[in-house]
């Protein structure tokens, strides 16, 4: 059982987490011919669309409602319908995510009474769907803003339907980059199983050319896919904070469901296609049983440079969870851990203290580390303290690939493996007298 701590401080000093708002954005981008929209200043839209171009050096579809400080006093309600109009009218979404910002959350805008107004003075949107969802960015981080709009998602745009027996929900966390949603994708398509998985950003944030431009996301879950959840025989959660997402699925479809916080380490991996195999009656596919034995061998040729070595990690939860399990599974301690928001997770973590704070806390904590694990900003930290980082979760905008990158699964691990594995050699030789 983990210490969970929060320093008591009046500010955040170079901060780790990022917004609900830009997480709402990021989950809003895996859904097909969407048009996500911020109702608030056109500066928080901006910043968030800065943060997923140069994550994903790709073109991001991300709108506002423009509030000013007028219409911050008078009300929003004609800069949401303006919005929403001009958007149908310009770029004709197939669905439009709507999510809210401090400066709006603070006012107390009744978002769902402006809507409700909005579909009443024009009918022609009766069949638009609207996804609305509550992010404030005074609170919470970006996983937080991520989980609430894929359970918002779930909510929405699924109806009922008669079960397909090879049909089931991939609820996937922020935890997972385009590269991994694809490799699981395909693990489930080996099993003769037809997954809908929400978002789906292996098909729209993977980095591809397509043959004309498009103001909204080109690729995702589709719409229709999206209303023939509710037919789905299975859920499976991929990263906790998905549970509240597959519970909604349960009332309300009667769906089962089951949690696999992590995918990134050798009894997760089993645990995964054992589920599978369970779900479409047949065993796992030889290429799945060929694959375990090359991570088998791959721990085998790395263990040696991961043992007793400390790592410190700035992670959001779900991803903290999974690389703290992934590390300690090849011998390496953890010496800090520093994560974005509440969980219910960090105290099942076995670390002694999860902090839940900012970067400074961070650098304090990491001095004398052997390795560094978090996303493009802390490579400032990993600078000061002259120890070498491994880029990981959002933004990392420092390195080419991200909507490749692949760290789940039997390939996934092994790649994770030789990764780390080759930063600790590559330390162990510059430190070796010759």
């Amino acid at each position: 059982m983990a210490t969970i701590t929060t320093p008591r401080k009046s500010v955040a000093v170079n901060p780790l987490k990022q917004s609900q708002p830009l997480g709402a954005a990021l989950a809003f981008l895996g859904l097909k011919g969407i048009m996500p929209l911020f109702h608030g200043s056109q500066g928080c839209t901006a910043f968030a669309k800065v943060a997923l171009v140069r994550h994903f050096r790709e073109a991001i579809p991300l709108s506002t409602t423009a509030m000013t400080e007028v219409s911050t006093i008078l009300g929003g309600e004609e800069n949401v319908e303006q919005a929403i109009l001009t958007l149908v009218e310009k770029s004709k979404p197939s669905i439009i995510g709507l999510c809210t910002t401090g400066l709006t959350e603070t006012r107390g805008d009744d978002m769902a009474g402006i809507l409700q107004g909005i579909r009443k003075r024009h009918p022609e949107l009766y069949d638009l769907p609207i996804v609305f969802v509550s992010t404030p960015d005074f609170k919470g981080a970006l996983q937080d803003g991520f989980a609430a709009t894929v359970e918002s998602i779930v909510k929405e745009l699924p109806r009922s339907g008669e079960t397909r027996s090879n049909q089931i929900t991939l609820l996937v966390s922020s935890a997972f980059a385009p590269g991994d949603i694809q490799e699981i994708k395909e693990i489930v398509a080996d099993f003769g199983l037809t997954a809908i998985a929400v978002p789906d950003l292996a098909s729209s944030m993977d980095g591809h050319l397509d043959d004309d431009y498009k103001t909204v996301t080109s690729g995702g879950t589709p719409l229709a896919e999206l209303r023939e959840i509710g037919s789905s025989v299975y859920t499976l959660a991929l990263g906790e904070s998905m549970r509240s997402a597959a519970i909604a699925l349960e009332s309300q479809f009667g769906i089962p469901y089951e949690v696999f916080p992590s995918l990134s380490n050798l009894d997760a991996i089993d645990s995964f296609l054992k589920g599978l195999a369970d779900l479409s009656g047949l065993p796992v596919p030889e290429k799945y049983r060929r694959q375990r034995t090359q991570a088998q061998d791959a721990m085998l040729d790395t263990h040696f440079f991961f043992g007793r070595k400390q790592v410190s990690l700035a992670l959001e939860p779900d991803l903290l969870w999974s690389m703290v399990h992934f590390l300690q599974s090849m011998g390496a301690e953890v010496q800090a851990a520093v994560t974005t928001t509440k969980s219910p997770l960090l105290e099942q973590l076995p670390v002694k203290t999860v902090t839940i704070g900012d970067l400074e806390d961070f650098e304090q904590l990491a001095v004398g580390s052997d390795l560094l694990v978090g996303n493009s900003n802390v490579a400032v930290v990993a600078r000061r303290l002259s120890i070498p980082l491994y880029r990981l979760g959002f933004p990392v905008f420092d390195r080419l690939g991200n909507g490749h990158r692949c760290t789940v699964g039997y390939r996934g691990m092994m790649q994770l493996l030789f990764d780390l594995g080759n930063l600790f050699l590559e330390q162990e030789e510059a430190q070796a007298k010759h």
